[in-house]
């Protein structure tokens, strides 16, 4: 007996779940996971299906974040059907529009500041019970992917005892000061790529799915220096200092501007570290080289805010004399 493609089982749930036996099916895009989007239409209207395999990615994390980012008034997909079984979501089409190529000097000020409003709106009114925290672990964990996958699979370097000594000092550093920041909702990918024009006042967010209890500069950093874009530091420390501002306005306990600037610098260097392996692993073992290309950025990152704080300056030096004039966008052999 030939059992079914995910094609077939595809298409088959996409008809029953619209009670629509011709609804056409076509691919809207793929993910950085396992995960692929297709769009279909019935009835003069346009869905959108995630189908996410079981055996590969669990669907029901996703389900409960989008449930407490609705209920927190935060525009995430409204959901049709879901079959948590088998892996496919039928949601409302947010269409295409993504945020990063509606950005420039006149639209940046209006886009960013309705983004930062949903990052307070997740912060302020998101559910955060049972979510898992940003600990420890996790954090370094995260950290621990550029040693890997950057300097060993993709520059050919392993670090010696004493270089060791400063790659984990500076993991050390950047954990505490994020575990001492105030905790809230954490999106964790919140950028320009999982955001979408849609016409309203608020960005349609996706890809929460990994949302944990963590650092309240986390999502910002995320939005205000995305691995996609980038912004001059004075623009971006305005963003931030509005940001702060805004959490001053809700009563929140908000440290002053100098020491909030610093823990945005500091979040920003775990997050581009760990991007800076996982750009690396998206090539090396799953085969997407497209994110090579987005390396340079996310270095450049690393070394202008890493240069600039003792705990992290060390780490970047080692980095600069690995790395030299190296092309990183291209592949090792």
């Amino acid at each position: 007996m030939t059992l079914p493609t995910r094609e077939s089982l595809r298409l088959a749930w996409i008809r029953q779940a619209l009670a629509d036996p011709d609804a056409p099916v076509e691919r809207a895009s793929n993910d950085a996971s396992f995960r692929s989007y297709w769009r279909t239409h019935s009835a003069g209207r346009s869905w959108v299906v995630m189908d996410a395999p079981p055996d590969k990615e669990d669907i029901r994390p996703w389900l409960d974040v989008a449930g407490r980012l609705a209920r927190a008034g935060v525009h995430v997909p409204d959901i049709q059907a879901a079959d948590a079984e088998r892996g496919f979501v039928l949601m409302e089409d947010m269409g295409d529009r993504l945020l990063l190529p509606e950005l420039n000097e006149s639209t940046a000020d209006r886009l960013y500041g309705d983004a930062m409003a949903s990052i307070l709106r997740m912060q302020l009114n998101a559910d955060t019970t049972g979510l898992p925290a940003y600990d420890e672990a996790r954090l370094v964990a995260e950290m621990e992917l550029m040693p890997e996958w950057l300097l060993k699979r993709h520059l050919g370097f392993t670090p010696e005892c004493e270089e060791w000594d400063v790659v984990e000092s500076a993991f050390r550093a950047l954990e505490t000061s994020a575990r001492a920041q105030p905790q809230a909702f954490v999106h964790r990918d919140f950028h320009s790529r999982n955001l979408l024009v849609t016409g309203r006042d608020d960005p349609g967010v996706i890809d929460f799915q990994d949302a944990v209890l963590g650092p309240v500069t986390y999502d910002l950093v995320s939005l205000l220096r995305d691995c996609y874009i980038a912004w001059p530091e004075a623009r971006v420390a305005a963003w931030v200092e509005q940001y702060r501002q805004r959490l001053v306005d809700t009563g929140a306990a908000v440290v002053g501007p100098e020491a909030f600037l610093r823990a945005f610098d500091l979040m920003g260097l775990q997050r581009h570290i760990k991007v800076l392996g996982i750009f690396c692993r998206l090539w090396y073992r799953d085969g997407k080289a497209g994110y090579l290309q987005d390396l340079p950025l996310v270095w450049k990152y690393t070394r202008d805010v890493g240069r600039r704080h003792p705990e992290t300056a060390p780490l970047v030096a080692l980095m600069e004399r690995v790395i030299g004039d190296h092309d990183l966008t291209m592949p090792r052999a």
